[in-house]
């Protein structure tokens, strides 16, 4: 459709003055496109019953918008009024918003006589900006097109064995069946010495091995592993057979450069992965926002004085932070520690991804709280986006190929708040279909029910070992989709529970009996 417009013809003559504002030689089209954006920018719906006359300048569709603007400012129009592109009212909402906006601009300039027309457009730019910046950044994953890390995936139905029945037989699950299991999440509940860690390292070892080492995995030890526990025969035989990098990051750097998952050529996703970065820093760091605005401008300029694809490091967010607010801040000392202990590396091969190799990251305890949570979920996000920017897993006879395991120690820590909890509930709901599994360990069932969000609902498999609260039994069916036949027989069971047993919800073994658990130190008995 052709879009031909009249001003009013009270507007004609403030076309003329308001273009004679813009520098000499500027055309009449000029202020009229910039009316019709700034009256669609107040987000209002005008009614056709309040459109003026048509007798002031003419405006041909070539000239008002161009063919190489058109579809822009249809689609702005389109988007306002939620209308096809089609629609033949098109015209009469631009000749509606051409009129309002020539008012609106006339106004702001007669009300204040010293106001000049870049004043006004350096303003309204501004407003823009700050609207996209402060946006409330979202969950989602950021895009990414310029990663391309690549990881190997096991497209065969994978046995782990869990267990063994009254009668010492092994319990065997194919968590990557689509028949059996929609996800291959793992909840783990147990109180501290009930062996959920023995169940945990060996169940890592059955993924990596029985995949013919083409899953790999990264176990998160948000307490800390004490050095002694590192130093034993056990977990040295664990590391060593599963080719797993121990990593304190205390002494030792994480192979990651947390920032890497931004996409750095791409203006617009780049923007939305800063914003992503800053509000982690200013959520676990517990940040105002003047110095959430800090960061967000350091780590912008940070990214433009790199070329050729490179990523900034910590230090040079904070230097960038201290030349623009010297001051001490709790943002200061976030990044001062970042920075001086080195948790992540600076630059990192994008062909040698961590995602690629087995991990043990162990934060310990003597980390300030704020650095171990930002590092914490530094982590979770780059493996997340890393993941949600890859096609989807293979499905093949209904069976779901697998890439990665993040397990997460410690889980009801990492996850007590409620922004951390709306992160765990999308990763939970979204990676399952790029073929990583998430496996929690709790050391209660309270955790996973919270009053927003059950998440052992998004974990198809679930192990209930010896706990504190023993005779909830209400919860306990909620934690495990028990009924309440079910529950029953899992409340006389739970009665003579011990260490290394447990209760459990896969299809492989009956529901409410005990089974004992596989345990990672019994193999290394053997």
């Amino acid at each position: 459709m052709l879009i031909n417009l009249r001003t009013s013809e009270a507007n004609h003559q403030i076309v003329k003055d308001l273009t004679n504002r813009l520098p000499q030689g500027t055309d009449e089209n000029v202020i009229a496109r910039i009316a019709i954006t700034y009256s669609l920018s107040k987000n209002r719906k005008l009614k056709s019953e309040n459109q003026q006359d048509s007798k002031g300048k003419e405006y041909k569709e070539h000239t008002l918008l161009g063919y190489k603007y058109k579809q822009i400012y249809v689609a702005l129009i389109c988007q306002n009024y939620q209308i096809h592109r089609d629609n033949p009212d098109i015209p009469k909402y631009f000749k509606l918003h051409l009129d309002d906006g020539l008012e609106l601009i006339n106004k702001i300039f007669e009300d204040n006589p010293n106001y000049s027309a870049f004043d006004f457009l350096l303003q309204q730019l501004d407003n823009g900006i700050n609207v996209l910046e402060n946006t409330e950044v979202s969950l989602d994953a950021v895009k990414n097109h310029f990663q391309n890390i690549e990881t190997e995936s096991y497209r065969n139905e994978l046995q782990l064995e869990v267990g063994k029945n009254a009668n010492g037989e092994p319990v065997v699950i194919s968590p990557n069946n689509g028949n059996k299991y929609a996800n291959c999440h793992i909840a783990v509940a147990g109180g501290s010495g009930q062996g959920k860690t023995q169940f945990a390292l060996d169940l890592l070892s059955q993924f990596y091995e029985n995949s013919n080492k083409q899953i790999n995995f990264l176990y998160l030890d948000f307490k800390g592993l004490s050095q002694e526990d590192e130093q034993s025969e056990m977990y040295q035989k664990f590391f060593r057979e599963n080719d797993t990098n121990f990593i304190d990051i205390t002494k030792k750097t994480f192979p990651l450069n947390p920032l890497s998952f931004i996409d750095n050529v791409n203006p617009k996703n780049k923007i939305l992965g800063i914003n992503k970065f800053v509000d982690i820093i200013a959520t676990y760091g517990k940040i105002g926002k003047n110095k959430e605005q800090i960061l967000k401008e350091a780590t912008k300029i940070a990214f433009e004085e790199r070329a050729n694809g490179e990523y900034p490091s910590f230090p040079d967010i904070f230097e960038r932070v201290t030349a623009l607010d010297p001051n001490v801040s709790t943002l200061r000392g976030i990044l001062e520690s970042l920075s001086e202990l080195k948790l992540f590396e600076e630059k990192v091969n994008p062909l040698d991804n961590f995602i690629n190799k087995n991990y043990y990251l162990s934060l310990s305890g003597d980390l300030p709280v704020s650095v171990r949570f930002t590092s914490t979920f530094l982590i979770i996000n780059y493996i997340y986006n890393v993941f949600m920017n890859m096609e989807n897993a293979h499905i093949e006879n209904d069976c779901v190929a697998m890439r990665y395991v993040l397990l997460i120690d410690e889980a009801h820590t990492v996850f007590k708040d409620r922004k951390s909890q709306d992160i765990l509930e999308k990763i939970l709901r979204e990676i399952r279909s790029k073929g990583v599994s998430i496996m929690l360990l709790s050391q209660g069932i309270e955790e996973f029910n919270q009053p927003n969000f059950d998440f052992s609902s998004m974990c198809e498999i679930s192990f209930l070992l010896k706990i504190k609260d023993i005779n909830n039994i209400k919860v306990i069916n909620k934690f495990l989709g028990y009924s309440e036949i079910d529950g029953n027989k899992a409340k006389r069971s739970l009665e003579k529970i011990d260490r290394g047993k447990a209760i459990t919800n896969i299809r492989e073994f009956p529901r409410g009996e005990l089974m004992d658990l596989t345990q990672y130190y019994k193999r290394w008995e053997k």
